[in-house]
């Protein structure tokens, strides 16, 4: 079997080798395998255009993930700056008691800072009553009506019927009455019989506890009790106020919780001071919150940083490039954030106006360390100035986070930067399907020429058998012999 060569220069295509017919196909069979051929010519034409947009668009991926992860980056960075970037967030005080067993206090941002004498003559109280013995366990029948107890300027009615007109029953009406403001019933068996015991939740003078029966009735009048009316029960517990000063301004409180004596200042009553013998409230700056917060912005940043490193760095152990190397939006950003954090801030001191003055320094592979000692001392110092840092116009949160927020917009660079190659991507992609297009129809096309040739070379073998038949068939001519 011998090949012959067909060249299609159309589409760039190379000579392929076409098999002749054995003598099987000269009686008619196929020439060409058709559809072996035009699938490796289209193959042929379509994978060099079909790699070059596969590692585009793989190249276009792997940037698009790699703005993905610096957006991450960035936005986890800008959270750390919450706490330094505005005045306000130095606004941290806190409130300490000379003597915890006097009174507790807390301290909001805004209360000012001093030290103040504290002294508490009374604290304030719930009442509570403690009926006369009933005979019996509780269970013991007392008798039906209506009750109406109060505490304070508060009252509800308690219906005693045939089911509850025991001790037991009766405390339990009370603990389940509607409207109870606040008093608590509960029985209590002593070795002369049962108690009925009333307190009252509410503390302050005002929150006194009266039990009156309604129904104009008088077997319930052993529960009853008033200022005026006090024999059937014994007060354990006065209503009361909290009697207190504060640097030497009297005041009282239904509640043990002060709240109005200094701005921003909570005061919790513990126990009474003794004659001469205040406590003390201290409140300060609480500077150990905003070392914290320094302190958490520098190992923010140092994430970030190991971020951006492994974006743009490459590794020459293993020949390997981050996403990013090289990509000057990268780049830019780096040297933005670099820019800010060695920038000299006017804080107002010649002492503090940098991060390195403060104790934040960078490190030979660009991390942050922080000196917890020196930023003490220099909260301790100058604390205004720390804050001015940090937080003024031109601090170093403040600018840091503008950038970031800059970087980060819907109009941003990174926004614009992702949006280039999303457009490149779909570009791509209708690449993609237009040269399947082409490819099907340069399929058909072939198809079509070599079919045609296929038909055209089978019908010349069948000729030329038939004319090889025909001359082996013509009589041999004998030559003369010669004389």
């Amino acid at each position: 079997m011998s090949t012959s060569s067909v060249t299609n220069t159309e589409n760039g295509l190379q000579p392929v080798s076409i098999a002749s017919s054995s003598s099987a196909d000269a009686a008619g069979g196929s020439v060409i395998d058709v559809s072996s051929l035009v699938s490796e010519l289209v193959a042929a034409a379509q994978a060099p255009q079909e790699t070059l947009i596969s590692n585009q668009t793989e190249a276009d991926t792997t940037q698009i993930s790699a703005l993905g992860t610096l957006q991450s980056a960035l936005s986890t960075f800008q959270s750390s700056l919450s706490t330094l970037d505005t005045p306000s967030a130095f606004d941290s005080q806190t409130a300490s008691s000379s003597d915890d067993s006097v009174f507790t206090a807390t301290a909001s941002s805004d209360a000012p800072v001093g030290t103040y004498s504290v002294t508490v003559s009374a604290l304030a109280q719930a009442e509570q009553l403690l009926s006369g013995a009933f005979s019996g366990d509780g269970t013991a029948t007392i008798g039906t009506g209506t009750l109406q107890l109060s505490l304070g300027s508060s009252s509800f009615s308690v219906d005693i019927g045939s089911s509850d007109d025991t001790l037991d029953g009766i405390a339990s009406a009370i603990n389940s009455a509607s409207g109870n403001p606040g008093i608590t019933a509960s029985v209590l068996q002593g070795t002369d019989g049962a108690y009925l015991l009333l307190s009252s939740s509410l503390t302050g003078a005002a929150n006194t506890i009266t039990v009156a029966e309604t129904d104009s009735g008088d077997a319930l009048a052993g529960l009853t009790y008033s200022s005026t009316n006090t024999k059937n029960y014994t007060q354990q517990s006065t209503a009361q106020d909290a009697s207190y000063s504060v640097a030497g301004v009297a005041a009282t409180s239904p509640s043990n919780t002060i709240t109005s004596a200094i701005s921003g200042v909570t005061l919790t009553l513990a126990g009474t001071t003794a004659t001469d013998s205040p406590a003390s409230l201290t409140v300060s700056t609480d500077a150990s919150t905003i070392e914290n917060n320094v302190s958490a912005f520098v190992s923010a940043y140092n994430t970030l940083a190991s971020s951006l490193s492994s974006l743009g760095s490459y590794d020459s152990t293993t020949n390997t490039a981050g996403p990013m190397m090289g990509n000057a939006l990268l780049s830019g950003i780096e040297n933005q954030i670099q820019g800010v954090l060695d920038s000299v801030v006017d804080t107002g001191s010649s002492t503090y106006d940098s991060l390195a003055s403060i104790g934040i320094t960078a490190n030979s592979d660009g991390s942050l360390s922080l000196n917890q000692t020196t930023l003490s001392n220099a909260l301790s110092t100058d604390f205004n100035a720390v804050s001015e840092l940090f937080s003024g116009t031109d601090g170093v949160a403040t600018n840091l986070n503008s950038q970031i927020t800059a970087a980060l917009a819907s109009n941003g660079s990174i926004a614009s930067a992702n949006q280039t190659l999303v457009s490149e991507e779909n570009a791509l992609t209708q690449q993609s399907n237009e040269l399947n297009t082409q490819m099907a129809a340069l399929s058909a096309s072939l198809t079509e020429q070599y079919s045609a040739l296929n038909t055209l070379l089978s019908s010349m073998q069948t000729t030329s058998a038939y004319l090889t038949q025909a001359f082996a068939s013509l009589p041999t001519v004998q030559g003369t012999p010669n004389a």
